[in-house]
């Protein structure tokens, strides 16, 4: 299969940055493979299985009524 041609990968990265935000995580040596394991076994990449967690975690805390600062049920919606 051809590679993508330079305009294409700039085109994309362009694209990326209009409209995605990127969060940066870090975790302990030797846990991405867990995490990217677990992820695997249900289907899911690792980027698939973090916005999985976040989006459980805030509908999870949003029914137990702890206070949330912000309204971020409008990020759940694309999710």
């Amino acid at each position: 299969m051809p590679k993508n041609s330079k305009a294409k990968i700039a085109a994309n990265n362009r694209y990326n940055q209009k409209n995605y935000d990127h969060i940066n995580i870090a975790v302990k040596k030797g846990d991405k493979e867990i995490i990217k394991a677990h992820a695997e076994k249900h289907g899911e990449s690792i980027n698939g299985f973090v916005k999985r967690a976040i989006k459980e975690t805030m509908t999870n805390d949003n029914k137990t009524g702890k206070k949330i600062d912000l309204d971020l049920s409008s990020l759940l919606d694309g999710w």
